[in-house]
């Protein structure tokens, strides 16, 4: 097979804005959309950067995706605030209510939005490092699509639902954790399908609760019920795997009840007969001014101090180091944007597709 070729992250950043301008995105809000898939890839997430634009694209075709995002005021306090995406672009919707909750929280300390009816809106890790980048604390969750089986069960009800956390730091870098509540998740199942490979055993099981591991059949019987992940910390009690489908449980609580939007099996992206319909997610933000605590600069000193602390504990034998969260997505992001944005040759010849389809000029 043909080695990943490198991509420079601005020419890469051009392409994906021309393609959603192309699909009828207003221009700032295509740049928007672009920023959130490239962070996803720049922080080595590559399972929600480009490689999932052609999920967006086929939505915006298929009807089931507004390129234009109308987002109404359901109900607002002076803290809080509930949006209604009106099936628009996830992104969109998830970048103005963190705008809202950052305006909220330097205002009265605390912001916390809500938005229903909402779509795929990238990397949860993208919305909780505004925040931080405002010297505040973040927060992000969104439900998903119906993927996930609760413990003890076979059948997907819960979505991968991420959760996101990050502050500011003395160090060239926020502290960011940014995890599915589950074991994996579709994107990863997707990538693995693309270079034919197997799914690691513990990722998905079948109806009968047994690992499955071909990529490609499990991505065709998700729709259909055949197969689930696993929560975080997989089957059963013994690893944990009830913790993980709490957390999901949470997220959907967070998501749907608290916006009033639907929930669990009603989140599904197709109707009974397999056809495509809204997914209608919602999304959850919350942002805290930390100087309404204590000055922001004492803040970042005792946060550094507590991720050094971590990182120079004992190690175990062999383990080269131990990391933080959100250091490893910071030293992979030097690196791409110093080597450019590495794409594998099947999404390549998509993405060159794509382009020829709308008159865009090739990558590559």
């Amino acid at each position: 097979m043909t080695e990943e070729v490198r991509v420079p992250v601005e020419e890469l950043r051009r392409f994906v804005e021309g393609v959603f301008e192309r699909l009828g995105v207003p221009k700032e809000d295509a740049r928007i959309c672009a920023d959130v898939l490239l962070a996803a890839d720049l922080r080595g997430i590559s399972s929600h950067g480009v490689s999932r634009l052609i999920l967006y694209v086929n939505r915006i075709r298929n009807g089931t995706l507004s390129p234009v995002t109308n987002l109404a005021v359901v109900r607002e306090g002076p803290t809080t605030a509930v949006l209604d995406a009106q099936n628009g672009m996830g992104m969109v919707a998830g970048y103005r209510a963190m705008e809202l909750a950052i305006r909220k929280a330097r205002a009265f300390g605390l912001g916390a939005v809500v938005v229903r009816n909402s779509s795929h809106y990238g990397i949860a890790g993208y919305y909780a490092l505004m925040a931080a980048k405002e010297g505040m604390i973040g927060m992000s969750f969104t439900n998903a699509r119906p993927s996930v089986a609760p413990t003890f069960g076979v059948e997907p009800m819960l979505g991968t639902n991420p959760i996101a956390f990050a502050c500011p730091t003395d160090e060239p870098f926020p502290f960011c954790f940014d995890a599915a509540t589950s074991v994996s998740q579709r994107g990863k199942i997707e990538v693995l399908a693309r270079l034919g490979k197997p799914a690691p055993v513990g990722w998905v099981i079948d109806k009968n609760g047994e690992p499955a591991t071909d990529p490609r059949t499990i991505l065709a019987g998700l729709p259909k019920d055949e197969y689930a992940f696993l929560p975080l910390g997989g089957a059963g009690e013994e690893l944990g795997g009830h913790k993980g489908y709490g957390l999901a449980t949470m997220v959907e609580l967070l998501c749907s009840a608290l916006s009033g939007g639907p929930f669990l099996k009603d989140l599904a992206d197709q109707d009974e007969q397999g056809r495509p319909k809204p997914s209608r997610l919602g999304h959850f933000f919350l942002a805290l001014d930390i100087q309404r605590f204590l000055p922001l600069a004492e803040f970042k000193r005792l946060a550094g101090e507590i991720l050094r602390a971590l990182r120079a504990s004992a190690k175990a034998p062999g383990a080269e180091r131990i990391y933080t969260a959100g250091e490893k997505a910071w030293l992979r992001e030097q690196e791409i944007r110093k080597l450019g944005v590495p794409i594998d040759p099947p999404l390549l010849r998509t993405l060159n597709g794509l382009a020829a389809e709308l008159g865009l000029p090739p990558l590559a």
